[in-house]
């Protein structure tokens, strides 16, 4: 017997018959198998958006059986909620690295590269956000990760910037304030 294709074997048989396709469990590397339709979902709904995105389109996509992407998701949603989690672990480990940093604009131009260096990135990104409230489980994880992300800035923010430039200060004392302002106050 010798494999096809991922969770395929041809039993060529005896001579002069046609082989016999063998379904089953894909073997092989299962990491690998299951990264590789995630980038075919990827690039299928990075191309003709979201709506037009199935199982049945991914498995073209990625040269593979409808039966072996529903073996490793079992719907479109759980397809789409891995997806949406790749692309945050890559946001997360821009942020991780960066999480020491306190150059903000550093930090944004480094996301900035990341949404256009990759040309998928960002349209998956913008497919996953428009469609997310129709999808529960995509809406709770982007509400979920997206916080991690925002807790990384406001730390960035108040740690690194309120450092870098402290308010001294005599520069908040009220006699600084102009005349008008504390006429106002009384």
């Amino acid at each position: 017997m010798k494999p096809i294709r991922p969770g395929h074997e041809v039993d060529i048989g005896q001579a002069g018959t046609e082989p016999v396709v063998r379904r089953g469990r894909p073997t092989g590397d299962h990491a690998a198998k299951r990264a590789e339709l995630l980038k075919a979902a990827a690039s299928m709904i990075a191309q003709e958006g979201y709506a037009n995105a199935s199982l049945r389109k991914v498995a073209q996509r990625a040269g593979k059986t409808t039966e072996a992407v529903t073996y490793y998701f079992a719907n479109k949603q759980k397809l789409v909620v891995a997806l949406a989690e790749i692309c945050f672990d890559a946001y997360d480990a821009l942020l991780g690295a960066s999480h020491d940093d306190t150059d903000l604009r550093g930090l944004l131009e480094r996301r900035l590269e990341l949404t256009t260096g990759d040309l998928e990135y960002g349209p998956v990104m913008s497919q996953l956000l428009a469609h997310a409230r129709y999808e529960p489980a995509v809406t709770e994880l982007i509400e979920r990760r997206n916080s991690s992300c925002r807790e990384v800035y406001t730390s960035i923010l108040t740690n690194g910037w309120m450092t870098m430039l402290p308010f001294p200060p005599e520069r908040l004392a009220a006699s600084r304030a102009p005349a008008s302002s504390t006429a106002r106050r009384s």
